[in-house]
């Protein structure tokens, strides 16, 4: 092969290809999609759309998620006989909300390369259109479909000072909207839907704002949701002036210094040590 694994040796090469536009995909993709020997596609059926434009012959095997814990043995088969394997997913980069995670996991198990490509993935070009803070982000992906799963989730998530990006179907983004503003409150955020594809458009704004503009909500989202902005760090204090506030509310000398070691983010024996004066 023209792009030879680390070391030469059989190969399993995980392949971003288009979200939209077929123009995204990069030539090293190109040669490495020509010159594998199988390709494992999470529908054979848009893979197969994907190789025609590209003017691309290569067999195809699905790979999904309700086969994935099963197809890696084949993926172990060919690697074991000294065959190059492609994996891509419908649009995107695998494993990045999309299979292929459990043969990437078996195929390293076994001692086999596993050859992640640079390319397309949606949260990358959503993340750094939405004029929210792009240096430290959370991705989440897809929240769960159960509106009581997905509030828990955002309970916990609430409290995180990064940027936060989820994926949405059109059919829930209106209601995980609303639960958003419930649970987070009505903050800056930006949706991006239809990335690189001919009705592409970013909303920026209020979530209240937002969701008067989303009408008739259509194609794939991402939502970048800004960070708590209100996130108490309690520098003001030192570790023996917090615990004896909390005594003073009404707090046990143990049940204080367990909640001073998890606000200030330090192990509890040292905020033991400090409070008893050295003494343990």
């Amino acid at each position: 092969m023209s792009q030879k694994s680390y070391n030469n040796s059989p190969s399993l090469y995980l392949i971003p290809t288009p979200i939209g536009n077929m123009e995204d995909i990069t030539i090293r993709a190109l040669n490495i999609l020509k010159e594998v020997d199988i390709i494992f596609s999470e529908d054979t059926r848009e893979t197969l759309k994907l190789l025609k434009y590209f003017d691309i012959k290569k067999k195809l095997i699905a790979c999904h998620k309700f086969n994935e814990d099963k197809v890696y043995e084949k993926v172990l088969y060919y690697l074991k006989n000294n065959k190059n394997v492609g994996l891509v997913t419908d649009r995107g980069t695998p494993i990045i909300s999309d299979p292929g995670y459990v043969v990437s996991y078996n195929v390293i198990k076994e001692g086999y390369n596993v050859i992640g490509l640079p390319g397309p993935t949606a949260f990358v070009p959503a993340l750094i259109a939405s004029g929210l803070n792009p240096n430290q982000f959370l991705f989440y992906g897809f929240l769960d479909s159960k509106k009581s799963l997905k509030k828990k989730q955002l309970e916990e998530l609430k409290s995180n000072k990064y940027t936060i990006i989820f994926y949405e179907s059109p059919f829930r983004v209106i209601e995980t909207l609303l639960i958003i503003k419930e649970i987070m409150g009505d903050r800056n955020i930006s949706i991006s839907r239809e990335i690189s594809k001919k009705y592409e458009e970013v909303y920026r704004g209020k979530i209240s704002t937002i969701l008067e503009e989303l009408s008739d909500p259509k194609g794939e989202f991402v939502i970048i949701v800004e960070g708590n902005k209100e996130i108490e760090t309690y520098s003001d204090i030192d570790l023996v002036s917090h615990v004896k506030m909390l005594i003073k509310d009404g707090l046990s000398d143990k049940e204080a210094i367990k909640k001073v070691a998890k606000l200030h983010k330090v192990e509890k024996n040292k905020v033991y040590i400090e409070y008893h004066g050295g003494k343990k």
